[in-house]
């Protein structure tokens, strides 16, 4: 944060695209380098179909007499100046404040920037976004993925008739009180802020700081606790949001607070007393167990690819390993939808799940979060009494209980006589398409055969 850079937060893999193009244009015209960031793995390693932007719209926004200026001031042979050494007492002090008029100018070229970007895609960008209740009264304020599951949980919330809202902090820094205040509601009487990091010893977290101080001078008497989520990319699901609004209901909410584990050395945690479900009804959600390098991931990033590229469908995926990956667990977690989907947190209710390896079923809880109904499809070489003897009785009681549809596939035996060796991706995939339903499985079965072509095809048609 001390390194003069400008930064801009994005929140999902289309903000990505979106402001990408912004922190670049916004760089060029105010002379201020801009650090773009956003969640390592949550949006680094998530697979989302998105709308893109042509570069062609990115150049006529482009403000050349600044490229021009840029380019005089560079180095050049033609006119050598010395740069970069050692500056002394005597005028350093001097210079690092001079730059501030440059800073001043960083938050209205953003926004201004943002207004045309806004005009080609139809989304509303701003330094500081506010959603939900028009008069909330008690608001969270975030950066990074959260935001898009927090504007889920507000959703959800607003519908059952709570006065609660959000602020998405896009332009981190200059940090523009001005702005903020733009999109507040007057009405707010409570914030919570939440911060993904933790400074040990420090009276709070950067973002809190940053609100607290904006607060300092001005009339509003407006309680501010800060919380932290989501350190190590630990998962924040939307009844943890539930539990940070419901915490600012408190006459005195509890401040320095931690939702998403079970603090109980220091008691900071945040209890969830309520378990909701805020995902739209019509979306499809998948969970796939493998080994690390069988592939599985492998093939849901294809399957992805095909919904996404193939239907009018919203794709998205993101994939959970243990620490070894190659030879450990793998979750794949896979959603389709009729709507963009805001969903930036793990899959707890599955319509299916699929096993690649039976011995899963006697060491983790594979059934858990299936829904009464759905699909599960079990990679297995146990038949008839055999499968019998060896499934756990704790899934049978849930197969029945839920009245699951359960199927099995030796899908190992498969791969081995189509020469694929142990590879089995392609068999689980394929019985993917025909149990999910998500699309015909004659045009999927068409559309994997012609990635397999592309992928490697290079290689002949053997």
């Amino acid at each position: 944060r001390q390194t003069g850079f400008a930064m801009l937060a994005s929140g999902s893999v289309q903000e990505v695209m979106d402001l990408g193009g912004i922190a670049h244009l916004a760089a060029i015209k105010s002379s201020v380098p801009f650090l773009h960031f956003f969640d390592g793995f949550r949006t680094s390693h998530e697979l989302q179909k998105i709308e893109v932007m042509e570069y062609e719209d990115f150049a006529k926004l482009v403000d050349h007499e600044a490229v021009e200026r840029f380019r005089n001031s560079s180095l050049n042979s033609e006119h050598p100046v010395t740069k970069g050494t050692a500056q002394n007492p005597d005028i350093y002090f001097q210079g690092a404040e001079a730059s501030n008029i440059y800073y001043d100018r960083v938050p209205d070229i953003v926004n201004d920037y943002m207004k045309e970007i806004n005009k080609i895609t139809g989304r509303d960008y701003k330094p500081f976004n506010y959603v939900g209740h028009p008069e909330a009264e008690r608001i969270i304020i975030a950066m990074g993925s959260v935001t898009d599951t927090i504007e889920e949980t507000v959703e959800y919330l607003v519908k059952r008739g709570e006065k609660v809202g959000a602020i998405k902090v896009r332009l981190y820094r200059p940090f523009s009180a001005k702005y903020f205040f733009d999109v507040m509601p007057k009405t707010v009487k409570k914030i919570a802020v939440l911060d993904r990091t933790k400074e040990k010893g420090s009276v709070g977290e950067p973002l809190y700081l940053d609100v607290k101080n904006i607060f300092f001078d001005r009339k509003e008497e407006v309680v501010i606790v800060g919380g932290r989520y989501g350190l190590a990319s630990k998962d924040t699901t939307p009844s943890q949001i539930l539990a940070v609004y419901e915490n600012l209901k408190q006459e005195e909410p509890k401040d320095r607070f931690t939702i998403g584990i079970i603090d109980d050395v220091t008691h900071t945690s945040l209890e969830i007393k309520e378990e909701i479900t805020t995902e739209p009804g019509d979306r499809v959600r998948c969970k796939f167990w493998g080994f690390g390098s069988d592939g599985t991931v492998g093939a849901n990033k294809q399957a992805i690819k095909i919904i996404g590229d193939n239907t009018d469908m919203y794709a998205q995926a993101y994939f959970s390993y243990d620490s070894k990956k190659s030879g450990g667990v793998t979750i794949s977690h896979l959603r389709f939808g009729k709507s963009p989907i805001k969903s930036t947190y793990l899959i707890s209710e599955a319509d299916f799940i699929s096993c690649s390896k039976q011995s899963y079923l006697h060491q983790y809880d594979v059934l858990k979060g299936l829904k009464k109904g759905g699909t599960f499809l079990l990679n297995t070489i146990w038949e008839g009494e055999e499968l019998e003897r060896n499934l756990p009785a704790k899934v049978k009681k849930y197969i029945y209980e839920n009245e699951i549809n359960f199927y099995t596939i030796n899908a190992t035996k498969i791969a081995s006589e189509i020469g694929l060796g142990g590879r089995t991706n392609m068999i689980m995939q394929a019985a993917f398409f025909k149990l999910a339903n998500i699309i015909p499985v004659e045009e999927a079965v068409g559309y994997l055969k012609k990635s397999i072509k592309e992928e490697y095809g290079a290689k002949g048609d053997d």
